[in-house]
């Protein structure tokens, strides 16, 4: 059974640091992408970052939306199988539910239960 398992939401001051972290099991082969998205209230979900995987140089192609780029970092460590969201300079208009998501074989789509994150000014 595939699980997604977020941590590391909270509530920080505008211009603060938050880490979000997502532990992936029951997928051992063919995940093609990893990635983050979030979802304001009473707004669409968004893409916010993706990491995907090119299986045969082990590395990955990033991509980050324009409203977080220069302030969010997004990693991945293969040996965990876990990915992570570094956020920097967080503003209020970040706050948001905040869901990782795993591509496996370009077509099955994962998605963890989300974290809050809560940015005051």
């Amino acid at each position: 059974q595939v699980q997604l398992v977020e941590s590391g939401g909270g509530s920080v001051q505008a211009g603060g640091s938050l880490r979000l972290s997502c532990a992936v099991s029951g997928i051992s082969y063919g995940v093609t992408s990893m990635g983050w998205y979030r979802q304001p209230p009473g707004s669409e979900r968004d893409m916010v970052a993706t990491n995907m995987i090119v299986t045969i140089t082990n590395s990955g192609i990033i991509t980050y939306a324009d409203f977080v780029k220069g302030r969010f970092t997004i990693s991945r460590d293969n040996a965990k199988n876990t990915v992570y969201l570094q956020m920097d300079s967080l503003r209020p208009e970040d706050t948001a539910v905040y869901y990782c998501n795993v591509v496996k074989n370009k077509y099955y789509t994962y998605w963890g239960q989300g974290t809050q994150v809560t940015v005051s000014s």
